[in-house]
């Protein structure tokens, strides 16, 4: 999608400072980061949503939750938070699937 930020991230039309990559995913640190550590992760085949997941491609849901405690362990986190937001009531501003890895601090129970 050619207006999707991070899609233009995944082009490197735009920099980002990576974490991790492979031929599905990519995850690179939050340019406006609300914990230490702050995770962006995100498939590289532009899903603008949760709640446009299906039998053909939720795999790659499973493939990203595979990665995430690779990641977590490479940033030194033992304990940590994974957050999705599904539309823009949900908080949701970039429309791209994406998951927020979050931790480098005690996060209070609070969801919202």
């Amino acid at each position: 999608m050619s207006d999707c930020i991070f899609c233009k991230i995944i082009n490197d039309e735009l920099p980002s400072t990576k974490v991790y990559e492979d031929e599905n995913i990519l995850a690179f640190h939050d340019i406006s980061p609300q914990t230490p550590v702050h995770i962006i992760i995100i498939p590289k085949v532009h899903i603008s949503a949760a709640s446009e997941l299906n039998e053909q491609n939720s795999e790659i849901v499973a493939k990203i939750f595979a990665v995430i405690p690779k990641i977590a362990k490479d940033l030194g986190l033992e304990h940590y938070r994974i957050v999705n937001n599904c539309g823009p009531e949900a908080g949701q501003t970039v429309f791209h699937l994406h998951f927020h890895l979050l931790g480098g601090r005690v996060l209070n129970g609070k969801m919202a």
